[in-house]
């Protein structure tokens, strides 16, 4: 087949310069691919002047539900992705991790957006900064989805993943995507890009797909686009040097090679839960994907007295992996993607092999179920000991992506520390102990290296996903060698895609902007707010209440009723020289449930239920004879769906000589006018 981009909503073939696509499996050509002819300025134009604005108007709860349609409209065809995968030398299990893992991703950005993200199109970040003496200048921050296109740049090995756990924190963030898979395993990547555009579910110019060479296209890029980059670190060091990059100051995510480690550490020793789960660890990283993972085992740190045992259980169970055709249930690791990786993956073998011995594997003489091994790129897992670690380079500078091991033992925590470090930088370490101690005095001395620690022991052992499966509410990037970057990380990751800026101005003004009421900005007293449909309440509508006396039986009453009979609400005598209380005070609990009392309409309304309050502090505490009242106002509105939205009120409670004795903010849900 000849592979198609995806190019201002219309499906460009390739007209001249074809790459050659062969099956990892059977050496055979399954697919032509190039992307000479294409225009690359005007695909960023087509994002910059339809897509984006199309995403922009959009609140993050409907992007977050195109992202949810769009998961459930792969998932009915994902048999599709599966078929083609097996061709490139992924297993069903690789597959999963590959095709439903990317769906999962998609699944869970449109789950945070709803359920973490307000349902607007930019985001306020912080509280309100007062900036005078008087309070008629105040600051905040805001963030909004950039002008411009996120490109993203995929590696071969998870064509699915890789593209959409890119493409969902950028849509989310309302910013549009022009993605470009790795040429080997772009057939993958192409029918994942057909059910994208079949689906017609993102607007116009919000997805762009080019096959090939990105020829020009960095030329064109602004200070409003965004270059997220999964691949070697001579490649991305390349594209970081691009003249453009510079000038432009062009936000720049790179997820580039990374030397991962498992440690095993002193207490974890052979017989233990911990021990076996090292073991079956670093064998599943090593076999999984064929070990073409940026994140697998690369350096398995034993204490030096176990480094036989761990050996000897290691070349075990290697010994029984299957490799082969991985349509083959019994087969439990296929072919590298391609030859010219299976060439590369030995020249880094050899390159090994001057600092440490293969003790398990034979590249020349292995087993290949149901394939030829001379026409497909097979290797089998390959194990190496490194007597030196410490004298060592090569095992702490190369990275032969494929099933490539090597175990290396050290003497104390320390000099663990000191080799998990040598790697310059990683995306994931994984630490195997049960003693909390070690894990933390390792978590201290190399966190600041890796970009996840993982720590696995038999409390966690059955539920724990794994060292090398990054999870989408977790970061997935790291320091130095591993690029810097952070693909994922939760909401986190939006940031990449938004612009954060400082706003000033008086409080009318920013209320205004932001449709966020602050202190100082106008307020609107007409009838009770609690009377208002949630599309007829205005921001700043406020309600002040009658003032309430606290006695000192309200105290008593609510200390025996509840149970808290803490002695600063029950004892005079105890609280004297006391720093915080001037005698007997009310409960903190008794303000808020008086206060509820002073602002509620008890009347069936527009308010259908009170679900929870934020940020309270109990500021100055309420003496027994004090009066108290409260200033309830409407400071943001967010709807939730046609019937209901909920709405964010600042809540004051103040003393009769006007001191703020509490302050929070209260949720409701609101109903829509009918």
């Amino acid at each position: 087949m000849k592979l198609q981009s995806y190019f201002q909503g219309q499906w460009a073939a390739p007209s001249a310069n074809l790459i050659e696509i062969a099956s990892a499996v059977t050496g055979e050509v399954v697919a032509q691919a190039s992307s000479g002819g294409l225009d690359m300025k005007q695909a960023l134009d087509y994002a910059r002047a339809k897509g984006g604005p199309a995403l922009r108007r959009l609140t993050f709860h409907q992007r977050a539900d195109l992202l949810k349609k769009l998961g459930q409209a792969i998932t009915e065809r994902k048999d599709e992705l599966y078929k083609l995968s097996f061709m490139t030398g992924a297993t069903r299990v690789d597959n999963m991790i590959d095709v439903d893992g990317g769906i999962g991703t998609l699944f869970a950005y449109a789950g945070k957006g709803r359920r973490e993200l307000p349902n607007t199109t930019f985001l306020l970040d912080g509280v309100v900064e007062p900036l005078s003496k008087g309070g008629t200048f105040a600051g905040r921050h805001i963030a909004a989805p950039l002008h411009g296109a996120a490109v993203h740049i995929n590696a071969f090995n998870f064509p699915c993943w890789g593209m959409l756990e890119k493409l969902a924190p950028a849509l989310l963030a309302g910013v549009p995507v022009i993605t470009k898979p790795a040429t080997v395993t772009a057939y993958v990547a192409h029918a994942l890009a057909r059910m994208i555009a079949d689906s017609g579910i993102l607007p116009a110019g919000a997805f762009q797909f080019v096959v090939g060479s990105t020829g020009d296209l960095f030329d064109h890029l602004t200070c409003q686009d965004v270059v997220s980059f999964t691949g070697s670190a001579e490649t991305s060091q390349t594209l970081q040097r691009h003249p453009v990059i510079a000038r432009e100051a062009v936000r720049f995510i790179a997820e580039r090679d990374s030397l991962n480690a498992a440690i095993l550490a002193p207490d974890a020793a052979p017989g233990t839960p911990e021990f076996d789960l090292f073991v079956k660890e670093v064998v599943k990283e090593m076999t999984v994907k064929a070990g073409q993972k940026c994140t697998a085992i690369r350096r398995a740190m034993v204490p030096s007295g176990h480094v036989d045992a761990v050996i000897t259980a290691l070349r075990e169970k290697l010994g029984k992996i299957t490799i082969g055709n991985p349509e083959l249930e019994n087969v439990r690791m296929g072919a590298l993607v391609g030859l010219a990786q299976r060439r590369d993956v030995l020249a880094h073998l050899a390159k090994l092999r001057g600092e440490a011995e293969l003790v398990s594997g034979d590249p020349d003489n292995f087993n290949v179920e149901g394939a030829d091994a001379k026409r497909g790129a097979f290797v089998p897992p390959l194990l190496l000991h490194c007597a030196d670690a410490r004298r060592a380079a090569s095992v702490h500078e190369i990275e032969a992506f494929g099933p490539v091991c090597t175990v290396m033992g050290y003497d104390g925590l320390d000099d663990a520390i000191a080799l998990a470090n040598r790697g310059g930088g990683s995306l994931v370490t994984s630490l195997y102990t049960h003693d909390i101690k070690t894990a933390a005095d390792l978590t201290f001395g190399i966190g600041t290296f890796h970009g996840r620690l993982v720590v696995i022991d038999r409390d966690c052992g059955k539920e724990q996903t794994g060292h090398g499966s990054p999870m989408p509410q977790m970061v997935h990037g790291g320091p130095g060698r591993a690029g810097g970057g952070e693909e994922l990380g939760g909401i986190r990751s939006l940031q990449h895609y938004m612009q954060r800026t400082a706003l000033q101005g008086s409080p009318t003004m920013l209320a205004g902007i932001t449709g966020s009421w602050t202190k100082g900005a106008p307020v609107v007293e007409e009838k009770h707010p609690f009377r208002y449909h949630f599309d007829d309440l205005a921001i700043g509508q406020n309600f002040t209440s009658k003032e309430r006396t606290i006695t000192l039986e309200d105290i008593e009453h609510f200390a025996h009723f509840t149970g808290d009979t803490f002695y600063a609400h029950m004892d005079e005598e105890a609280t004297k020289g006391h720093p915080f209380f001037p005698g007997r005070v009310a409960h903190g609990y008794l303000l808020l449930s008086f206060a509820a009392g002073l602002f509620v309409d008890p009347d069936p309304g527009p308010v259908l239920a009170n679900y929870g309050l934020d940020s309270l502090r109990f500021v100055k505490p309420v003496q027994p004879g004090e009066a108290i009242k409260v200033r309830l106002t409407a400071k943001e509105k967010s709807p939730r769906n046609r019937q209901y939205g909920e709405v964010r009120w600042d809540v004051e409670i103040t003393t009769a000589a006007g001191d703020t004795a509490a302050t929070y903010e209260l949720l409701t849900m609101n109903a829509m006018r009918a």
